[in-house]
């Protein structure tokens, strides 16, 4: 799907065929990132799949996420058959691929012929990309993964994308397929204070108000309370994933040896991994504002 009411068009062979893996309801940012993809017309969206973001906060956290899709795609008066159900859960070990809707998905679009390339954005865990790959590994040469997760290179350490399925992300990285991971230190570059959304979000209709509140909202939980939130700003970590695509920060990304990822999630090396694309930085202002820009026109259409 291909949302085009622009004055503006796409050149000839500048648009690709795009899936989001998000577990939308986890926190509160990827909603945005959701809106972002949805409205940018160089993708032709072929698929949101909900993924889960572990049992910590939910039993049924892949559930929740599929709940929160559907609701996206209601408010923006979009198809609710782009919605996919994701895996439920880690998986078991790095052999054994956790079958869904969303890893068939990933394959199916994958083995398209196609003058279009893929990309699968995963702003949570990468349990469906491994699932997808396990399930028929051809789907490697045939798509590049885009991943919001990974600690800070080149020690590695504590993340919580990561953390919610350590043995997925070893999967990806061992694996041959194109990787551009954003890493922790970079995606929470897109710092956002609650006044510019409330100015900037909030008068968007109801889709600006629901990604107002839902945000806000959000800030009062324990869990936020619990990190290091002020009340008066919020970091949107997944846009970069959507960022990337629409402008290619050519010269903020190393190419970096895939690392082997240990149990406590650190990094070390793996002579035998191919190099990947890491990025150092992302521009912040330039996502924010397309983002804000495609909000503005969408509901004021």
């Amino acid at each position: 799907m291909v949302y085009n009411n622009y004055h503006f068009r796409i050149p000839e062979g500048k648009m690709v065929r795009l899936i989001v893996n998000t577990d939308a309801k986890n926190e509160a940012d990827d909603q945005y990132a959701i809106v972002h993809a949805l409205l940018s017309p160089k993708f032709d969206n072929r698929g949101i799949i909900a993924a889960h973001f572990g049992n910590e906060k939910s039993p049924h956290s892949m559930e929740d996420s599929y709940d929160e899709v559907l609701k996206m795609l209601d408010l923006m008066d979009f198809p609710r058959d782009l919605a996919y159900k994701g895996a439920d859960r880690r998986l078991p070990d790095e052999k054994t691929p956790v079958e869904s809707q969303g890893a068939r998905l990933i394959i199916e679009e994958a083995m398209k012929e196609s003058d279009m390339p893929l990309y699968v954005i995963f702003l949570g865990p990468l349990t469906d990309m491994a699932s997808a790959y396990l399930m028929e590994p051809r789907i490697a040469g045939r798509l590049t993964c885009i991943w919001i997760g990974g600690g800070k290179y080149p020690e590695g350490g504590y993340e919580y994308n990561l953390n919610n399925d350590i043995r997925s992300a070893r999967v990806v990285m061992n694996s041959d397929m194109p990787v551009w991971q954003i890493p922790r230190n970079v995606y929470s570059q897109v710092i956002v204070s609650l006044a510019e959304l409330e100015y900037k979000v909030r008068p968007c209709r109801e889709l600006g108000r629901y990604l107002f509140d839902q945000l806000e909202e959000h800030g009062h939980t324990s869990f936020a309370r619990a990190t290091t939130r002020t009340g008066e700003y919020w970091c949107l970590g997944d846009s970069p994933a959507v960022g990337v695509l629409l402008f290619a920060h050519m010269f903020d990304y190393d190419w970096v040896q895939a690392p082997l990822i240990t149990d406590n999630m650190t990094y070390a090396k793996n002579s035998q991994n191919r190099p990947i694309r890491v990025y150092n930085r992302v521009d912040h202002r330039f996502i924010l504002e397309d983002f804000y820009a495609k909000l503005a026109l969408f509901t004021n259409k």
